[in-house]
């Protein structure tokens, strides 16, 4: 790609970016095959979501100060925790990507959401992919998030749990319209999202936070 709409990326660092786990196909072949050779059960629709990802990082500070080598130790800790959440497994990961080259490390992580359960049939436990009910329940990302935390600090990274009562929710309509770039910007320079309370259109929006 040498056209990038991330104007934060530095394509001189592009090499220190690195996979935990690569994916070697289209996600959609290698999707079909992930079905066929678990034998994935539930229904599968045109609408289905049956892949999600994670995007895992920190600040900018808190990886300049442990440096690249426990940097990479928080990756890789972050994706052994993804694969134990839910007890989801290794299996179901489809691709797992570290970038190293924009302002701040991050992972991308895209997994299929599959959940383990018992077929009263048969009597034995099957995979079925759900996302609805992999993430079942309003509190679900705050758990996952209360979860990722204990682990990250029992594996000995010095991280602080945000705040989870004050929150205010950014609508999808608002968040789709919004470039990752400018996320970072808004997420950078603003504490607090009470604006978005009062003004419902996003181009207002974004010319509001310029």
């Amino acid at each position: 790609n040498s056209a990038y709409s991330n104007k934060e990326i530095d394509r001189e660092k592009s090499n220190k970016n690195y996979s935990l786990k690569q994916c070697f196909k289209p996600y959609t072949k290698l999707f079909n095959e992930m079905k066929q050779q678990y034998d994935l059960k539930g229904q599968i629709k045109k609408n289905s979501n049956v892949a999600c990802e994670y995007i895992i990082t920190s600040d900018k500070e808190f990886f300049e100060t442990i440096g690249e080598d426990e940097t990479r130790r928080y990756f890789e800790t972050a994706y052994k925790f993804v694969c134990s959440y839910k007890n989801l497994g290794e299996k179901y990961i489809v691709s797992a990507k570290v970038h190293m080259d924009e302002s701040t490390p991050h992972l991308h992580l895209v997994f299929l959401p599959v959940i383990h359960i018992l077929d009263t049939k048969s009597g034995k436990e099957v995979d079925k992919l759900s996302c609805s009910e992999f993430w079942k329940g309003k509190n679900s990302y705050k758990i996952l998030q209360d979860n990722f935390y204990k682990y990250m600090i029992k594996a000995g990274f010095d991280l602080e749990r945000g705040e989870t009562e004050k929150n205010e929710h950014i609508p999808i309509d608002k968040l789709k319209v919004m470039t990752n770039y400018e996320m970072q910007e808004l997420e950078k320079k603003s504490n607090k999202l009470e604006v978005e309370k009062e003004i419902k259109d996003a181009t207002e929006l974004k010319e509001d936070y310029k």
